[in-house]
């Protein structure tokens, strides 16, 4: 199977057709090591992907945790 960018690219994008994803799905799930790189581009395509950051705390270390959510494009409704 491919993993090139693009195909990640489009990997991503249908996961956010359907729900949002965090970097930890991404690289768990997806197997996209990199899913900010991934976001970025989308974003360059025109894709309204907003970023919304939460605190992991697992008692040793705190982390942010990105989670991408797409919204409706113009046109969409």
């Amino acid at each position: 199977m491919k993993n090139d960018a693009k195909t990640q690219r489009a990997i991503v994008l249908a996961w956010l057709l359907l729900r949002p994803l965090s970097t930890l799905e991404a690289r768990k799930d997806l197997d996209i090591m990199a899913p900010a790189a991934r976001i970025f581009e989308l974003k360059q395509q025109g894709h309204n992907i907003v970023t919304h950051w939460t605190i992991a705390d697992n008692g040793k270390a705190r982390h942010r945790i990105a989670s991408y959510v797409l919204l409706a494009q113009v046109g969409d409704v």
